[in-house]
């Protein structure tokens, strides 16, 4: 069991805020942490490490790593973080980046297997594809069997067919491993496929947490759906008006009524709804 309850100041997206976090994480959970950017994510995540300061608790399996009178220094937290951006050394190969963690043989060559690595083992990170990068970056984190794995959207960089892939592996891992997850993420797909818990930060406060189809799927009134967007274009066509949003990966097109097709700007972050089964964007 993990016990966080943690605050810290910080400027959000919206201004100063406070980081205000109180919950209990059951052994071998893989908990998904989403909101808007600036919402404390990566923080909290960066505070569970030791990598940042907080006020308050943090206690794993009766240890107590954050308190008024302690905390336990990064090294000593038994944790595993897989970063945006890989974090490898350039200067040693697959398997010595791993072996640079811990000198334990067996379980390199297990983590090295179990995600098709073993024919890249000699090679450096330089020469490797952003999704061997991140293969690498994850099997790192579990050389030392953590307690607890932090990820902090640790596939975003990488294209859809790639992230898909990816998430297939890390849901292996997670099962074969059983270690306590916490990832940051955006994406819901990402978020519904791998983990058994969500818990939505906003203003640095846990507004919802819950299973994924609860929380993802929550209803909006009458609506059927409800999609964050960016506006790309308004188009005539004909006697019709149309939108064309991106939508995560995915273009969507709207038709629009003329009024709207006026008011609405190029850029503007846009909501796509349904009611009855017509789309509609405010």
């Amino acid at each position: 069991m993990i016990e966080i309850n943690i605050q810290k100041p910080l400027i959000g997206a919206h201004g100063t805020m406070n980081l205000d976090v109180e919950l209990q994480i059951a052994e071998g959970d893989f908990v998904a942490l989403a909101g808007e950017s600036g919402s404390g994510k990566t923080t909290l995540l960066r505070i569970l490490a030791g990598l940042e300061e907080a006020d308050g608790k943090i206690c794993v399996e009766d240890n107590i790593w954050l308190s008024t009178t302690r905390s336990v220094s990064p090294q000593l937290r038994e944790i595993g973080f897989v970063f945006q951006d890989y974090a490898l050394f350039t200067n040693m190969s697959v398997e010595q980046n791993l072996l640079f963690v811990n000198k334990d043989h067996v379980l390199a060559k297990q983590l090295l297997e179990m995600t098709g690595l073993t024919s890249l083992r000699d090679r450096l990170p330089q020469t490797l594809s952003g999704g061997q990068k991140q293969r690498v970056s994850l099997c790192r984190a579990l050389m030392n069997r953590p307690k607890l794995l932090l990820m902090d959207e640790p596939l975003s960089a990488l294209d859809p067919a790639m992230r898909t892939k990816l998430q297939h592996e890390i849901l292996k891992l997670h099962k074969v491993f059983g270690t306590t997850t916490i990832m940051v993420s955006h994406d819901p797909s990402e978020i519904y496929r791998l983990s058994n818990r969500v818990i939505i930060l906003e203003h640095g406060e846990i507004k919802a947490d819950g299973a994924p189809k609860e929380v993802l799927l929550q209803m909006q009134g009458s609506q059927k759906f409800s999609f964050a967007g960016e506006l790309l274009e308004v188009r005539k066509v004909d006697v019709i008006y149309t939108a064309v949003i991106a939508i995560g990966q995915q273009l969507v097109e709207v038709v629009i009524d003329a009024k709207q097709a006026k008011t609405l700007q190029i850029g503007q972050k846009v909501q796509v709804s349904t009611k009855a089964f017509t789309p509609i964007i405010s």
